[in-house]
């Protein structure tokens, strides 16, 4: 669909077990301005349903009859027809253990039970946000432009790309862990570092010490985008010299304007 979409363009796909439930979310969906919203009672019906007509948004709870929602959004971003499809999760679970797959696979947004037909429609402008392309950056050359991003989740790397690729940065280069991100520090010049804070091998602070101390590219812009909670672990990536952190989930107008700041400064 070309232009801008509103929420009475998007088909959503609600994957919820309870049927009570399911018909309290579907009207609040309505009420927000969802005018096309489908129903399914667990993950396999759900995947069913995608693939005959791909949803523009699936808001699914975590428990389900046959597989978590966790196990449902990996399907989804294992697909190469529905991996770009945004991810609502519902749930009153809190444990980063159980939530933590779920961001790491680049859910547009949490929305914890009970929640409010206003926080409902926020986390629906959330998936607008994603789903509407942003303006090319007008003020940086594009086109030259390098950005490293570093996330040991695939999905989460493809997440990003698509929206730096929206901002009209096409030159992205991927790397699973701090190890691969210094070894490619050594050999190309970047503009920009997007980097996750938990990683096998090198963690996000420890890539941040390295580039601030021992890289010769000192002064690239690092942005962290991360899930930790842990507020004394935050203010040692802070002290170690990220530009700026952003929370998993991010939602799209966030990370565009905190990347704009950042190639702008």
């Amino acid at each position: 669909m070309s232009g801008t979409m509103s929420l009475g363009d998007i088909q959503v796909l609600l994957v919820e077990p309870s049927p009570t439930q399911q018909h309290l979310i579907e009207r609040m969906l309505k009420q927000t301005g969802v005018h096309m919203v489908r129903c399914c009672a667990g993950a396999g019906e759900a995947l069913a349903a995608m693939r005959e007509t791909r949803p523009g948004a699936v808001v699914s709870s975590l428990y389900l009859p046959d597989m978590a929602g966790t196990e449902l959004v990996a399907a989804m971003r294992a697909d190469a027809d529905l991996e770009e499809v945004p991810f609502v999760l519902v749930s009153s679970e809190t444990r980063p253990q159980v939530l933590d797959p779920i961001r790491q696979a680049g859910a547009c947004c949490i929305l914890a039970k009970p929640f409010t037909e206003k926080q409902l429609g926020r986390a629906l402008h959330a998936v607008l946000d994603y789903l509407n392309p942003a303006a090319v950056l007008t003020n940086v050359d594009v086109e030259n432009l390098r950005v490293l991003v570093v996330d040991d989740s695939k999905a989460t790397r493809r997440h990003i790309g698509r929206l730096l690729a929206d901002l009209g940065i096409e030159n992205v280069i991927e790397a699973e862990n701090g190890v691969v991100a210094v070894a490619t520090l050594a050999e190309t010049m970047v503009d920009l570092v997007l980097t996750d804070y938990n990683m096998p091998e090198m963690d996000g602070r420890a890539l941040t010490e390295y580039i601030r101390t021992q890289s010769w590219q000192n002064s690239v812009p690092i942005l962290m985008i991360t899930s930790e909670q842990d507020v004394g672990r935050l203010a040692a990536v802070e002290k170690a010299g990220v530009s700026a952190i952003c929370d998993k989930p991010f939602e799209a107008s966030g990370i565009r304007r905190i990347i704009t700041e950042a190639l702008a400064g």
